[in-house]
Order: C-alpha cells, then sequence, then structure tokens
C-alpha cells in the first residue's frame, strides 16, 4: 500500500540493550496507518543476532525462537517499504531509531564486505539487502509528552499513556504478561504508540525531527547534531564552578540537560553553547548546574535531577534557566 494512503509507521522494537553502539535488535514490529487511524500493513519479526539475547522475562522469547529467525538483513528492503516517505513514530526515538540505524548499517557493511569477497572470486553476483530507512520525518510520543508537560517516573509506553488519560494495560511485569505470545505483546505496544500519538496530537506540540538533523552520539543513540556538537566542542574556558543565585551563569561554566524539562532541549542546549557555556551529557563533578523541571512541578526526582540534588549541585527549570541566560545579555 502507497505511503499516500497509510502515511504513519509505528515502530516499536525489543533490544539487548540501551545502546545501540554495542547491544542488538532482537524484535521489530510494525503497523502503517492513516489519519483515521485505520491499518494499512503490518510486520512483526525476530531476529537472530548471533549472541545472547539475554533472560527470556526481558523479551518472552526462548532460545530456540532466535535459533530459527532470520538475520535483520533479512528484513531491511521490507522494512524500507513500510519506512520510507511516512512519517515514523517512535517512543523514545533516539534509542529505537538508534538501532534501527544501527543494524541497518550493520547489514549494508556485511552485504558490502560480502561484495569485495565475490569480486575476487570472479564478480559474482552482488549482495544487495537494502538501505537505511528514509522516513519523511520522526515523531517522538516519549519526547512529546514531555514537551507537553508530561513528566513520566516509568518511560514505557503503558505508563506515559496512563498518565495522559488513556486506557492501557500495567505495564508492571506479570504472570499473565509473561504468558502472553511475545508478538501479541510487542503488536499491542505498538498499537499504544499509534494511539499515543493521536492523544499527543489534540494535547499540543509534538516533538517531531528530520533524519537529516540526526546524528549517533557515542553510545549510538540518534541524537541532533545541536547536541551531539555541543558535547563534542568543549570550550577552552576555566569552569568558574556551581551556579549561584548571586553569581548567576559565567563562562566556562558546564550544564547537563535532564530529560524531565517541558521544554525542547536543543533549545536550551543551543542558549547555553551560545552564551559560552560547556554542556554535557554526564553529570560529573565538573557541572555547574543541571536543567530540570521535575522540582519545579513536585515531580519526584529521577536520574540526573536526583544525583545532582543529592551533590548539591543546582538544578534550575527550563524557565529558571532561560531567565538566567537572558540576564548574561
Amino acid at each position: 500500500m502507497l505511503p499516500d494512503e497509510f502515511p504513519y509507521v509505528a515502530v516499536t522494537v525489543q533490544t539487548t540493550g540501551i545502546h545501540p553502539s554495542t547491544g542488538r535488535m532482537l524484535t521489530l514490529d510494525a503497523v502503517t496507518f492513516n489519519e483515521a487511524g485505520e491499518i494499512g500493513e503490518d510486520f512483526h519479526s525476530v531476529f537472530s543476532t548471533g549472541s545472547d539475547a539475554g533472560p527470556r522475562h526481558n523479551h518472552g522469547l526462548e532460545p530456540s525462537d532466535f535459533a530459527q529467525a532470520p538475520r535483520f538483513s533479512r528484513h531491511l528492503k521490507t522494512l524500507d517499504r513500510l519506512v520510507d516517505k511516512r512519517t515514523i513514530v517512535l517512543h523514545d526515538a533516539p534509542l529505537a531509531w538508534g538501532f534501527i540505524v544501527a543494524e541497518a548499517r550493520r547489514a549494508m557493511n556485511a552485504a558490502a564486505r560480502a561484495n569485495r569477497s565475490r569480486a575476487k572470486r570472479n564478480g559474482r553476483r552482488r549482495q544487495r539487502v537494502g538501505h537505511i530507512p528514509r522516513p519523511e520525518t520522526i515523531v517522538d510520543t516519549l519526547a512529546s509528552a514531555r514537551l507537553q508537560g508530561v513528566i513520566p517516573l516509568d518511560i514505557r509506553p503503558g505508563a506515559v499513556a496512563r498518565l495522559i488519560g488513556l486506557e492501557a494495560a500495567d505495564p508492571v511485569a506479570s504472570v499473565e504478561r509473561a504468558s502472553r505470545p511475545e508478538e501479541e505483546t510487542s503488536r499491542a505496544e505498538t498499537l499504544l504508540v499509534k494511539e499515543l500519538y493521536f492523544a499527543l496530537c489534540g494535547n499540543g506540540a509534538m516533538a517531531t525531527m528530520a533524519t537529516e538533523d540526526l546524528v549517533p552520539d557515542r553510545f549510538g543513540l540518534q541524537r541532533t547534531a545541536v547536541r551531539v556538537d555541543a558535547e563534542n566542542n568543549t570550550l577552552e574556558v576555566e569552569n568558574p564552578g556551581p551556579y549561584t543565585v548571586g553569581g548567576g551563569l559565567k563562562e566556562g561554566m558546564e550544564i547537563v540537560v535532564s530529560d524531565d524539562i517541558a521544554a525542547d532541549p536543543d533549545v536550551i542546549i543551543a542558549g547555553a553553547v551560545d552564551n559560552g557555556l560547556n554542556y554535557a551529557e554526564k553529570l560529573t563533578r565538573q557541572t555547574s548546574l543541571v536543567v530540570s523541571d521535575a522540582k519545579a512541578r513536585g515531580v519526584e526526582l529521577r536520574g540526573k535531577a536526583m544525583h545532582a540534588d543529592r551533590k548539591g549541585i543546582p538544578v534550575l527549570s527550563a524557565e529558571e534557566f532561560h531567565s538566567a541566560v537572558a540576564r548574561l545579555g
């Protein structure tokens, strides 16, 4: 079915870890749909990675399922057909898109090596596995929820859906959930991501990105070039230390941006870099302040904001940070 008829595709993946550079994709589930929510095509596959897939409770599959499964390269052309020229809807796009890109590159590199080997053996037929999928745009439902002021402690689709008022099964592990076939569980999550998309579209701004603006960070997560460049291009200015309300922001201070902000992280990061501040993904003893909306919204601190609070590192909301930047001018 043509992208014009069903211009969206929701995709969910299961992986061996959270870093595409070192982890592998275990399953991928996808459905194409239109503005009315009607389903066009669907796809589901388990992939053989040639490595340990981890315990069954993480993915719901047996070792024999992976032993009989195809490599990702077998289905890359199918994935290209489903994703190319469509809007792809993902939950936690840096991770999900990161794994899709990483697996596509592995498949293409393996095919290139095989083709070089064939060329040495009298030029046998070249292997063509496909390309990195080319969606029109990427929509991230998790980032969209955060942009709209929803700060989830549990970031799984089911938990986020319940936070915004959708009916969804409790994502917490249970005997009943573990007994369901993996394909059924994965498809239910993909359809839930589709419903999240429609619900969030009706609530406010959506977090969208173009593939040409994305690059892998050091873990293989697909981030914006603005974010990756900001971390890699550290200013050669001595860090004056922690931020204080009285002292304000100073050139060379190092900021960390938490995920739990109701703002576009790139705007905050670009504003920091443009005003002589350094950006880092990881909290260290050099961190001058952390930008997080959790404390301002009365939400339980987690992740970077929690560690900053415990270490006595100042935590500013996105609004407070913008105000502090404005005072620099």
